[in-house]
């Protein structure tokens, strides 16, 4: 056997020498040595595919109407704000030869003359409330009875606080308020005037401080802890990111951190960052994951991070079958060689392109000797598509590098497989499917706006090009 081997090969050497017919003569000589080319055969090794799991992070955003939060406020704050009932020394005055003091009494009230507002700009919260005061000074004794006088004025209580949210999932509002009068408040009595801002300020402040306690009540009745857990648990549930292949995304959060608080005219928003893996699964739906509880709060964050998936794109053997017949068959004539049958597998990595090759005036459909060529794939991310590189007879016969050379150079100069189409179809549909309503007033909304080349499979079915896709990926209530 290895004597007939090897007076094939010096038959193949003697034969391209001759450079007249060195194709043809290679061609004639292939028939006589099938055993040599059948031992070249590389063996089916196909990859084994790695699970599709990357590190990934997803934002939960609770907003909060400030519209509904001012009207919660307002029921707790009394119309009436505060009452006054003074004695005050009013009349210092010297008539004639005497020093005349008599008091007067201060009474009225102050209220709350219309809604409270609340509105936001970036991370501060906004409150204000009008006040009206009407108060009255009278002699306070029949001497003095016929002293009268009376004012009102307005005034706007001002809030400002930054929520924060505590390590206890409870939404803390640190306050800092106070009022500013339109006019302060001044009686008139026999030429005197009576600042009545004294009396009328330590009891409306005395109010402000409950008001600040019922603000605070109606932050925490937000739930802030309840409306987070539930959208730690939606996270768990499986996304059919594709039904054509089907494509399945599988999320498994392991912490949650704090990325602030923003609000605008009205909404409050509070947001948290979700991090953990995202696996994708290609086929049926994979098993449920159980949830696990809403953790305690991780260190703040300025931002919830990027959403990250990979995304597989397959490209069957079948379609490479179709481009290298396309590519060979141009050129095979020219050379005086037609190519009967072609087979494309993986082995060990590589991809492996069987040629069955006969000579062009052979008509028999069962004619011909098959040689192998040995390829690595180049991926071309940004252009979408895929080329053979680093091509190679699988034979060390250098006697048959006239009949494969001329193959070899169209398979890498011409030889190529567009996946834009799947790669768009599958990015689409799972932007689609990652936008949808949840449970109980919340959705999720996705958008994966880039990928890049992650790795490429040889599996037994086909090229897998599995491509990190990143973006951002939401789960949201209230908005």
């Amino acid at each position: 056997m290895i004597l007939h081997s090897t007076t094939c090969i010096e038959k193949r050497r003697v034969a391209f020498g001759r450079s007249a017919r060195a194709g043809l003569a290679a061609l004639a000589l292939i028939g006589l040595c099938s055993s040599a080319f059948a031992a070249d055969k590389p063996p089916l090794a196909p990859d084994t595919v790695s699970p599709f799991t990357t590190d990934s992070r997803i934002s939960a955003t609770i907003e909060f109407s400030l519209r509904a939060l001012a009207s919660d406020i307002e029921e707790d704050i009394p119309r009436r704000l505060a009452s006054i009932d003074e004695r005050v020394s009013c009349v210092h005055r010297r008539v004639l030869f005497f020093q005349i003091n008599a008091n007067c009494d201060i009474y009225g009230f102050v209220e709350r003359s219309g809604a409270v507002s609340v509105y936001g700009r970036g991370d501060r919260v906004y409150g204000s409330v009008p006040i009206y005061g009407a108060l009255e000074g009278q002699g306070a004794n029949r001497f003095t009875a016929r002293i009268h006088g009376e004012t009102e004025a307005s005034a706007t209580i001002e809030a400002e606080a930054r929520p924060q949210l505590t390590r206890d999932w409870s939404l803390d509002l640190n306050f800092s308020d106070g009022f500013r009068w339109s006019e302060p408040p001044v009686l008139h009595v026999l030429g005197r005037e009576i600042p009545l801002a004294n009396y009328a300020e330590p009891r409306i402040r005395s109010q402000l401080a409950h008001v600040r306690e019922r603000a605070l009540a109606a932050a925490r009745r937000l739930d802030l802890h309840d409306k987070a857990a539930r959208a730690w648990r939606d996270a768990f549930e499986p996304v059919e990111l594709s039904d054509n292949p089907q494509v399945w995304l599988q999320l498994t959060p392991q912490k949650a951190a704090f990325a602030g608080v923003r609000a605008d005219s009205r909404v409050l928003r509070g947001s948290l960052e979700l991090s953990g893996s995202a696996e994708t699964f290609v086929g049926q739906q994979p098993p449920a994951v159980t949830a696990t509880a809403l953790p305690p709060l991780g260190h703040d964050v300025s931002e919830p991070g990027t959403f990250e998936v990979i995304l597989p794109v397959r490209i069957g053997y079948d379609v490479l079958k179709d481009k290298i017949t396309q590519a060979v068959t141009a050129v095979a004539p020219v050379a005086g060689m037609s190519i009967q049958d072609v087979e494309v597998y993986p082995s060990s990595g590589k991809l492996v392109v069987g040629l069955r090759v006969a000579k062009a005036t052979n008509t028999d459909a069962n004619a011909g000797q098959w040689t192998y060529l040995t390829a690595a794939l180049q991926v071309d991310a940004d252009g979408h598509a895929v080329r053979l590189s680093d091509l190679a007879a699988a034979t060390s016969d250098e006697g048959i590098a006239a009949v494969i050379d001329p193959l070899i150079a169209q398979l890498r100069d011409k030889m190529s497989v567009d996946y834009e189409i799947a790669y768009e179809n599958l990015l689409n549909a799972a932007n689609a499917k990652l936008t949808r309503p949840l449970k109980d007033g919340f959705r999720m909304e996705g958008q994966l706006s880039s990928a890049k080349l992650e790795k490429v499979y040889l599996p037994a079915d086909g090229i897998v090009i599995a491509l990190r896709a990143s973006g951002e990926l939401k789960i949201l209530y209230g908005m």
